[in-house]
């Protein structure tokens, strides 16, 4: 047990530092090459906190370890958007960009919605992976042409070494994150067997946590440094590309299709769905997220986690805790949200209307 306990620190380390240096080694050889700043921040860089779910999904999916694959990219999700946001707002209230209400959570709730439908099947198909890569071109583009006048120069931290070095960093980097990924993937397993659970309660718990951590050290440092605004658009940027690339990648690349287990469409892809949709009325009050609603999303990360504890070991309380969470804790929450959102729609509407009466005003005299 405890050895597993060290390859599996040791694999996580690797891992996210693995994924470091490649992504710092390939876009300053990019930059170097004559690539713009702005293509290398909108691609290379955003894809270095989802690096790590990548490493670990391709793994286990060559592995044959399909319900961990699936359940890291489900799990980061919902730890990105309940346990990140909810442990970031409640260090400190957390600003939410206009942009990012207009285009970024919206194009985050309907990919949510299309892994959901493509799940109900039973199993994610290779056409329908090559659809999430499609979409994720035409983000990219979105995202270029959107940006195209933005200053990325104080975002990508280039490497000043030769050539050479950059491309052996990225080679060593490469070799880590594909050690790492062998490693915590083996542990895992190791984990669910001996705990007698399944694959995908641990993809979900232990793993995506941990291939989250870079999202988390993200989040926390930018709500301590007073920039609130980085830390939500690293979680929703994350979200968006842990589907379109890390499932939409490792379909095209493993030799099989995916098969997904009941449980995941009926609970786990439900709170997932849940939980983006709860971002938009959150982020659309006066555009930030205050302790109360990020204390909203903890409890909820942690009412979720008790879920999946109850379940894997089949409690006696597992049926009173589920009718519990579905037919009181979550239409609570839901008319909470709700009446946040109308509180918010009535101010701005009052506000509204006596811009235009002042205006009316004005135009009278």
């Amino acid at each position: 047990m405890l050895s597993t306990i060290i390859w599996f620190i040791i694999g996580l380390a690797a891992l996210i530092g693995g994924a470091e240096l490649l992504v710092r080694a390939s876009s300053s050889l990019a930059v170097r090459l004559g690539i713009s700043k702005l293509i290398v921040g909108l691609t290379v860089v955003s894809f270095g906190t989802s690096a790590p779910e990548l490493g670990v999904s391709l793994q286990a999916g060559f592995a044959g370890n399909t319900d961990l694959l699936l359940g890291n990219i489900v799990g980061s999700n919902i730890s990105n958007t309940l346990l990140i946001l909810g442990i970031a707002a409640i260090i400190l209230p957390l600003k939410v960009n206009v942009k990012l209400i207009r285009v970024d959570v919206p194009v985050m709730i309907g990919i949510t919605l299309l892994l959901f439908i493509f799940a109900l099947s039973g199993t994610i198909y290779f056409w329908e992976s090559l659809i999430l890569v499609i979409l994720l071109g035409i983000y990219l583009t979105f995202l270029i042409r959107e940006n195209k006048h933005a200053d990325l120069d104080d975002e990508i931290e280039t490497l000043p070494t030769s050539t050479p070095l950059l491309i052996t960093t990225g080679i060593i980097g490469l070799i880590m994150l594909v050690l790492g990924a062998r490693w915590l993937v083996d542990s895992a397993v190791i984990f669910a067997e001996m705990a007698g659970i399944s694959e995908l309660v641990i993809g979900l718990t232990v793993v995506s946590i941990g291939t989250s951590l870079p999202e988390i050290v993200t989040a926390v440092v930018a709500a301590l440094k007073g920039e609130r605004d980085i830390a939500v658009g690293n979680v929703v940027g994350s979200n968006i590309l842990n589907i379109l690339v890390v499932l939409g990648v490792t379909g095209l690349i493993i030799p099989t299709s995916i098969p997904v287990q009941p449980s995941l469409v009926r609970f786990d892809l439900i709170i997932l769905i849940a939980a983006s949709f709860a971002c938009l009325p959150i982020f659309f009050t006066r555009h930030k997220i205050d302790r109360f609603e990020g204390f909203v999303f903890l409890t909820m990360y942690i009412a979720y986690l008790l879920y999946l504890f109850l379940f894997s070991t089949d409690h006696d309380l597992l049926d009173a805790f589920s009718n519990t969470m579905i037919f009181f804790v979550l239409p609570l929450v839901a008319v909470t949200i709700l009446s946040i959102f109308w509180r918010e729609w009535k101010r701005r509407r009052r506000f509204y209307l006596a811009a235009k009466q002042r205006n009316e005003e004005i135009n009278d005299e």
